[in-house]
């Protein structure tokens, strides 16, 4: 049974979600401000979060924010906001995703499923305590971690799955939609830029030139590899 959080302050909204999520066999919390559900995060277990972007007390971008501190549990962004930065920038505060509203429920249960699905099953195999050393670079696979020349760097998730995928095959080129299906483990349709971002802020935190990469490189025109 999945269980979810749906954070938004019209209670309409919320009763509307949850009783379809329940339809489903879904244990459904709710928080109805940034505060309660950031306080939510803090003390239960979520598989993942519908959180909307404009809430009292904190918005969606600074629950996503802090909550990205200390956990990687998925979270779907949901905005009644059309513009393509707001996506972008809901991306770059460590959402997985983003639903404009409104919304068909339908699109939403899709959503989650295929997000569960590809958090607990990424789709690459990794051995039993394996690490991946990559010059200044090591990958701690079973422990989740990422070290440059000793020093922990904090990533998301999906910057975990992506820099993992890249380096354990080497010289293959992955184009946007492909990394998307692998990643995300649905075709995001048109916003296939959900990639550059993630790719982009991997790059500041990993490279010492992002504008040189080391690591994740562009293959102009095609898509992104690591050159082993």
């Amino acid at each position: 049974m999945y269980r979810v959080l749906v954070v938004d302050d019209e209670k309409v909204i919320v009763k509307g979600v949850k009783f379809s999520l329940e339809q489903d066999g879904m244990d459904i919390d709710t928080a109805y401000d940034g505060e309660e559900a950031l306080e939510k995060v803090r003390v239960n277990e979520y598989d993942i979060i519908l959180l909307d972007l404009m809430l009292p007390k904190l918005s969606g971008y600074e629950v996503c924010q802090k909550i990205r501190e200390f956990s990687d549990v998925p979270i779907i962004m949901l905005t009644a906001k059309g513009e393509d930065m707001d996506k972008i920038l809901g991306l770059e505060y460590g959402a997985d995703d983003y639903i404009t509203k409104p919304f068909n429920i339908l699109e939403v249960k899709a959503r989650i499923k295929a997000i569960i699905r590809r958090n607990t099953k990424t789709g690459i195999k990794i051995e039993e305590g394996k690490v991946l050393i990559k010059g200044a670079l090591k990958m701690e696979l079973d422990g989740r971690r990422v070290f440059i020349m000793g020093q922990e760097i904090n990533l998301t998730a999906k910057e975990f799955v992506l820099l993992e995928l890249l380096l354990t095959n080497p010289n293959k080129v992955y184009s946007r939609e492909e990394l998307l299906n692998l990643i995300w483990g649905y075709e995001y349709s048109s916003d296939a830029r959900t990639v550059d971002v993630h790719v982009r802020r991997l790059r500041e935190k990993i490279e010492a030139n992002p504008s040189e990469p080391r690591y994740v490189h562009t293959k102009w025109g095609v898509g992104y590899y690591y050159k082993g």
